[in-house]
């Protein structure tokens, strides 16, 4: 018994496929990625139109499903779609179809329907196929029109029983008045839709002068236009550079008014494209839950047939900065949305590519100066035929008797007429075909007639294919036509606009009085109000007061530490006054050793003067001492056995002055030591810096220290005390002790030479 097994060696080589796994990976997954970007996710140049857009279109026509029709169930179109040309799944199919059907995603929708198609809040609400019914809109016409008119190129469909267009003669460049997006293998699309008459005299223009730069275009076309009223805040140069490239973004933003009688209600009156109402309500609902929107009391939404999008923010009061709350919603909600651009697309050439704006115009004439001509030839074809007939008729008319003879009495009736009259076959037949009621004198007038008429058409579609200035007029004449019959006004608005800004916490924050008290343990705590007696507040068992400062609840507190290290909290996140406060370890994070010394807020351009016990010194402002850092940061520097005075604020009331330089020289500066020597100086004799160890403010002898420095202006008095007694100086006094700054200065009087406080009075 032989065996049956063939053994591997002897399989032809032919038979045999030897490709590597990885080989065969990377040709299948490149099939399908052709597949998927040529035949699913991009649009052609053409007429704008995806593969299953144009197949719906086109199944659509074949069902005479025309605007001036009635509607059919949506489940009979796509029925017709996947049995004939789109063999994919039903539910795509018809989720395709609603897009082209909803007003709110179409700017130009290609489907009129009926029934539950969807609504902006949840585009996909819309119901099932079975239900709705569709028919085409007076729009898609400009995609039909001209099909059946030798105009385009056909293929075979998916099981070769029958022919489908490659492409729709679509009349308007529908590539960018509707615009599409999707996502393919390594590329994907985003157009946006503009306006129809935008778009058509941009098209105009640059058929009239080819030269034109995409800048110029720009003048016709400034910005996408989309199926709703918000406004596109994108500045002008962005938008250039967009169209430019071809790629970049936009961003839209609602449209709202105040309500001019009740003057607290804001009503958003448009959102951006593909926004949902409902999603927004919760956003801005979800800021009010986590009061981050004080300003805010209620949301409510009035839309209902008459107004698509009413949504209403009663506010707290008529005093609410309705532009800084709106601001604030803009940046944190999606009442302000950015939109990609990406003008990929499958160009004439068959590949798909990004394109600017004038590729894309371009390229589409060139696209539809085809189809006009092979419009035109088709006709001009027509015609000739029938001229050709129309001449054999006449002549058989000149000669009707004879024809009528050799019609009875010849066997072979045709070949004698073709061979008589020297008539073509075409030509025989036709003559043979005439019926009696045809030989009357009238119809021989009419031919006549007729003839005349289809010479003088063919003489103008001559002309026009031999003329391009004469194909040029026409294509104009028919967008001017098209422009006017579905031309509208532009939707979205195009506003500049400032830059949205999402309010800080602090400023969410009311603006109330507050003291901020300092333990010497390091604990923190605000209590409402300024009259308040912060030495004589309770502490805890071992603590007591350190230092105290005025604010506001939405303003920061500067701390500075005995190292000089500055740091900054806001004053809301302060623990209520009601206890003990919580000590500031457990927020910021000090030096080993280090404690909290003084409490500083106000204006970040207040300046002050920051010193140390070494005599050195510089001027600085509140601002320059903020910082995130728990650590904080380093602002003074001194030696190990320094310490930080008091940090003495200027006075800004003469700063206000016109002559600032003037105001400068009346701000002095008041340095007192251990050895009982005051030093005054000019405030501008100082440096500002933002950091550093400072300049010498005052000559200091060994073992000597200063105690306090202290701002004042040159109508001030000095207050001295030392000990139990105190004395006033003033200004005529001062002058006794007034010299520049790093001089020795003058001894205060005896007894007052151990100073243990220093103080500014009127």
């Amino acid at each position: 018994m032989s065996d049956i097994t063939t053994p591997a060696s002897v399989i032809p080589n032919e038979a045999m496929d030897t490709r590597s796994v990885a080989e065969f990976t990377e040709q299948a997954y490149l099939n399908y990625a052709m597949y998927v970007i040529m035949d699913r996710a991009l649009p052609h140049i053409a007429d704008g139109l995806k593969p299953v857009q144009r197949r719906i279109i086109y199944a659509m026509s074949e069902l005479g499903l025309k605007s001036t029709t009635k509607p059919k169930k949506s489940a009979r179109t796509v029925g017709d779609v996947l049995g004939k040309y789109h063999p994919h799944g039903d539910t795509a199919c018809y989720e395709a179809m609603v897009l082209m059907a909803q007003p709110f995603s179409y700017r130009y929708p290609l489907i009129s329907g009926q029934g539950n198609w969807g609504s902006p809040d949840d585009p996909k609400s819309f119901a099932a196929m079975r239900y709705t019914e569709a028919k085409m809109s007076a729009y898609a016409n400009t995609l039909l029109a001209e099909l059946g008119q030798g105009t385009v190129d056909w293929q075979d469909n998916f099981d070769g029983s029958m022919q489908e267009p490659v492409t729709l003669p679509a009349r308007l460049p529908n590539i960018l008045l509707n615009g599409t997006t999707g996502i393919a293998v390594g590329m994907a699309t985003d157009i946006p839709p503009h306006n129809l008459n935008e778009v058509v005299r941009a098209a105009i223009r640059l058929l009239k002068n080819p030269d034109l730069s995409v800048k110029q275009l720009t003048q016709s076309i400034p910005a996408p236009d989309l199926p709703t009223a918000a406004e596109i805040i994108t500045s002008k140069k962005d938008l250039q550079a967009m169209y430019e490239t071809g790629r970049g973004s936009y961003k839209m933003r609602a449209v709202y008014h105040v309500d001019q009688q009740e003057k607290n209600l804001v009503i958003i009156d448009a959102l951006p494209y593909q926004v949902s109402g409902n999603k927004v309500q919760e956003q801005i609902a979800k800021l009010m839950m986590d009061k981050k929107l004080p300003w805010v009391v209620d949301i409510h939404d009035e839309s209902d047939h008459e107004n698509a999008c009413r949504i209403v923010l009663e506010l707290r009061s008529t005093r609410v900065d309705v532009a800084r709350v709106m601001s604030h919603l803009f940046a944190s909600t999606d009442l302000e949305s950015s939109y990609r651009v990406n003008m990929n697309m499958i160009g004439l050439n068959g590949k798909p590519q990004v394109k600017n704006l004038k590729e894309v115009l371009e390229e589409w004439l060139i696209s539809r100066r085809q189809v006009v001509t092979r419009r035109v030839q088709f006709r001009l074809d027509k015609i000739d035929k029938r001229l050709h007939i129309l001449a054999g008729l006449l002549i058989a008319y000149l000669n009707i008797d004879e024809v009528i003879r050799i019609i009875r009495e010849e066997d072979d009736p045709k070949q004698e007429l073709m061979g008589k009259y020297d008539l073509s076959d075409i030509q025989a037949n036709a003559i043979l075909d005439i019926r009696l009621r045809q030989l009357a004198r009238l119809e021989e007038i009419e031919l006549r007639s007729e003839k005349d008429a289809l010479e003088a058409e063919r003489a103008t579609l001559q002309e026009l294919l031999d003329n391009p200035e004469s194909l040029t007029q026409l294509m104009i004449e028919e967008l001017e036509a098209d422009m006017k019959e579905h031309g509208n006004d532009r939707m979205s608005s195009v506003v500049e606009r400032e830059e949205a800004t999402a309010l800080k916490e602090s400023d969410l924050v009311p603006s109330e009085p507050i003291t901020a008290v300092l333990s010497k343990a390091g604990w923190i705590r605000a209590a409402k109000g300024h009259d308040v007696d912060a030495k004589g507040m309770s502490y805890r068992s071992g603590d007591s007061y350190q230092a105290h400062v005025h604010s506001k609840s939405n303003e920061k507190i500067y701390i500075m530490d005995s190292t000089g290290r500055s740091y900054s909290i806001e004053a809301h996140t302060l623990a209520s006054a009601r206890g003990q406060g919580d000590p500031l370890t457990s927020v910021l994070k000090p030096p080993a050793g280090a404690s909290f010394e003084q409490l500083l807020a106000g204006a970040d351009d207040q300046r002050i003067i920051l010193a140390s016990s070494q005599g050195y010194g510089f001027i600085n402002t509140l601002g320059n001492l903020e910082t995130n850092q728990k650590a904080g940061k380093n602002v003074i520097n001194f030696d190990a056995d320094a310490k930080l005075l008091t940090v003495a604020t200027i006075d800004k009331t003469d700063l206000d002055t016109p002559d600032d330089a003037q105001a400068l020289t009346q701000n002095q500066i008041a340095v007192v030591t251990s050895a009982g020597y005051l030093l005054i100086f000019g405030v501008d004799e100082l440096p500002e810096q933002q950091r550093g160890k400072g300049n010498k403010l005052i000559n200091l002898k060994a073992g000597e220290e200063v105690l306090a420095v202290i701002a004042l202006n040159s109508h001030d008095s000095l207050t001295i005390t030392a000990g139990k007694r105190h004395v006033t100086l003033k200004p005529m006094d001062l002058a006794n002790y007034t010299s520049k700054r790093g001089n020795r200065g003058g001894q205060l009087p005896r007894g007052f030479q151990n100073v243990t406080q220093i103080e500014v009075t009127q």
